[in-house]
């Protein structure tokens, strides 16, 4: 049994792959986050441009 459990602890095998996969996370999360902000602000900004064009009139 601890054999077993020494092996399973050594076991190096796909650490790579999960390496790769939380940086890809990492960034999809930031590029989500980025957009969403970047969103927001160009949705302000349209919001505030209707305003004013309705003000002139």
């Amino acid at each position: 049994m601890k054999s077993m459990i020494c092996r399973f602890l050594d076991d190096r095998r796909g650490a790579t792959a999960i390496e790769y996969a939380l940086i890809a996370v990492l960034l999809a999360v930031s590029l989500i986050g980025g957009a969403t902000t970047v969103g927001n602000t160009i949705g302000r900004t349209m919001g505030d441009v209707a305003v004013q064009l309705k003000n002139s009139q």
